[in-house]
């Protein structure tokens, strides 16, 4: 019998993306599959509207909005599989989309997680920004992907199209084994959007495990559903959590080299942000660095919890800035970054 999965969306007032994506997560041809709508205390009537129109749907009510963080691990406790599908609700999907990753799973014991290849919604032919084919980070912990480097978003010319061991899945469509998602307490609810998938997986390769990319599978992501991108919110916990990420994670000889440079560079950033009059996004760079400052003793123990940090050194890494190569050397693609290197 295959392994039973559970597609968990997580919803806060999108009946309109349910009403419009959700036909197609329930016309999966996937034979073991519970889809199960997770709802962060929503005020609109999106539950109402799923046990009205897909009955077969099981419905997880949280008693308040926890963010994408705490309510998909207050949401996962309630839900038995073998494999979770973390599905963003503003995610269409192809009929046939879990089987090439539940096979991509279950050819290698070491891979935890697998992302399907996310191309953009309103322009199918592009990438998608939230995880393209595959997610990167630098040495510094700059994210990038396969397809997509900063705001430059390639088209979709088949030039990713083979299997590959990442660096990070992305959260908006995330296959991954469910008993390892709870042996790492899943998501960190301090992260509450923004660069949590980022960590977990970055955990899981710090236990041993692998996260891959598998294209035969294909997605479809509307993007930017939770904050706009020029909200000085999303500002702050890219700000913020960029760092907790990175202290959580790194190997203790870069801990402060590493972190000194992001310090730094986001220096940069914000003085980038005052000049330009974006005041709230100044401003939010400024709280992430007092608030990451404030709560220090927290992420510490956060870091003793978390055991090894070998998966900084993995080929996964970009050994350079990818800062640097965007910027100065007017690098764009990510085939661009590998012939440089």
């Amino acid at each position: 019998m295959q392994p039973k999965i559970a597609v968990v969306i997580l919803n806060y007032n999108t009946r309109n993306f349910l009403e419009q994506f959700l036909p197609s997560v329930c016309g999966s041809t996937y034979p073991n599959l519970e889809i199960v709508i997770a709802d962060n205390a929503s005020t609109d009537d999106s539950v109402a509207y799923v046990k009205a129109h897909y009955p077969q749907c099981v419905c997880i009510n949280l008693d308040k909005n926890y963010g994408f963080t705490g309510g998909y691990n207050k949401a996962l406790k309630q839900v038995c599989a073998d494999y979770y599908v973390l599905l963003n609700s503003d995610v269409e999907v192809t009929p046939n989309w879990l089987e090439p990753m539940v096979q991509l799973m279950q050819s290698n014991p070491l891979i935890a997680a697998v992302q399907p290849k996310l191309l953009a919604h309103h322009t199918p032919t592009q990438f998608e920004y939230a995880g393209a084919a595959g997610g990167y980070i630098d040495q510094l912990g700059f994210p990038f992907c396969r397809g997509r480097i900063f705001e430059a978003i390639e088209t979709d010319n088949a030039q990713y199209q083979d299997a590959k061991q990442v660096f990070w899945a992305s959260g908006a469509a995330l296959l991954i084994k469910a008993d390892l998602y709870h042996q790492l307490q899943g998501l960190d609810d301090d992260f509450f959007a923004h660069m949590e998938e980022i960590d977990l997986c970055w955990r899981l390769q710090n236990a041993g495990h692998q996260v891959w990319v598998c294209p035969q599978s294909t997605v479809y992501h509307v993007g930017g559903g939770t904050l706009q991108k020029s909200n000085p919110r999303k500002t702050y916990y890219n700000f913020r959590n960029g760092l907790i990420l990175l202290y959580k994670n790194l190997p203790k000889n870069k801990l402060f080299t590493v972190i000194a440079q992001r310090w730094i560079l986001d220096i940069i950033a914000a003085v980038w942000f005052l000049v330009q009059g974006k005041f709230g996004d100044y401003k939010a760079i400024a709280k992430a660095h007092i608030h990451f400052v404030i709560y220090f003793p927290k992420w510490a123990k956060k870091r003793q919890s978390n055991t090894t940090h070998a998966a900084y050194y993995s080929p996964q890494v970009y050994k350079g800035s990818i800062v640097w190569q965007h910027f100065k050397n007017k690098v764009h693609t990510y085939t661009q970054l590998i012939n440089k290197s």
